[in-house]
């Protein structure tokens, strides 16, 4: 059965519509746009993309960055017009968009539903009180709740976007924000951990030694985490760790944090490696060498960066593994000793 791949066109309004300046936030600096962002230059991005798409694939369009539903609404309807026309020319199949929970209501919801949008993601980041007001993020908990349960009444499919490492979590935190975001039930999510941008007000925080970024094992745990909490409550996680970008790969934007232009990887990478500890755990010691069969796409994950999470499970083993690509499905993995075959995926990890 072939699978139809999904085909991004992003269309990036950094700080476009923002209420507030949340101390973690410098959307130039993250998406490296100083390119004012027009109903032209929706149409001329469109056009650049679609003549790039060579094979069939799910299009979307995506207006990230900034908080699309606070600009005023003739502006949204500017730069949504080019983005439906796509869609009534079936070009496209959809178009996505984020923004701020405080600014969803009945009139706002209305208007995207007109203009074709079918995907709203909401920059939750925390669903603790007080990590939201260090953020200075300017909206409560219950101003996710209500743009969910507007979002859920109009039948608008919704993500939310959280960031571990804000100022003032803890893991305590951590799991209310788990918890409180199962509940709402969102179609998926993505989690960025904090990183420190330069020109922000975490900036002057770290600089001044008031604020203590995680640390890259860190963020992977907690994310690892996140990703698997989702999971196992059936919310796929689409993104952990900010797309890599020419200006974040600057070594002048990210000033510190957890940012790695693989951090996605590094979390497989640790439920891999979590998998596979837990297998040994049962596997009765022995001389014989371990085979760990995987798919192919799977092999740097389950190595590691510098080969770190392989040579820490040579060590858990005391004998030697080998690493065997096979006919499994990405994801899973087989784990081998004589005859003895066992088949793991990460459903084993799941909480109880």
């Amino acid at each position: 059965m072939n699978i139809i791949k999904h085909y991004i066109i992003p269309i990036f309004i950094p700080h476009y519509g923002c209420t507030h300046q949340c101390i973690f936030c410098n959307q130039q600096k993250i998406t490296g746009m100083t390119t004012t962002v027009d109903a032209d230059y929706v149409q001329h991005t469109i056009e650049v993309h679609l003549q790039r798409i060579t094979e069939q694939r799910h299009v979307e369009i995506a207006f990230y960055g900034g908080s699309f539903t606070a600009l005023p609404l003739e502006v949204q309807q500017q730069l949504l017009d080019p983005a439906y026309q796509a869609v009534q020319e079936g070009k496209v199949n959809g178009i996505r968009l984020s923004t701020r929970p405080d600014c969803i209501n009945e009139e706002i919801v209305e208007n995207l539903l007109n203009f074709g949008v079918t995907v709203v993601e909401l920059g939750v980041q925390s669903l603790d009180e007080t990590v939201l007001a260090e953020a200075q993020r300017g909206h409560s908990c219950d101003d996710v709740t209500k743009a969910v349960e507007i979002l859920k009444r109009r039948r608008v499919s919704f993500g939310i976007q959280i960031m571990p490492g804000l100022p003032g979590e803890d893991w305590y935190s951590l799991l209310l924000t788990a918890n409180k975001a199962v509940a709402l039930k969102p179609h998926f999510a993505r989690v960025y951990p904090t990183i420190v941008i330069d020109k922000t007000e975490l900036a002057a925080r770290y600089l001044s030694g008031q604020y203590q970024p995680l640390s890259l094992e860190e963020a992977v745990q907690k994310t690892a985490f996140l990703k698997l909490f989702f999971e196992q409550h059936h919310i796929p996680v689409i993104r952990t760790g900010l797309q890599a970008t020419e200006e974040l790969d600057n070594g002048v934007t990210v000033l510190a944090g957890p940012y790695h232009p693989a951090f996605g990887e590094l979390v497989d990478g640790y439920l891999f490696f979590q998998m596979l500890l837990k297998a040994l755990e049962v596997i009765k010691p022995a001389s014989d060498p371990l085979v760990i069969r995987h798919h192919r796409r799977d092999h740097s994950k389950i190595r590691g960066i510098s080969n770190c999470y392989f040579k820490r499970l040579q060590q858990a083993a005391q004998r030697p593994i080998k690493l065997m690509e096979g006919c499994l499905q990405e994801g899973e993995i087989s784990i081998e000793q004589g005859p003895t075959q066992q088949i793991l995926s990460r459903k084993m990890l799941f909480f109880t």
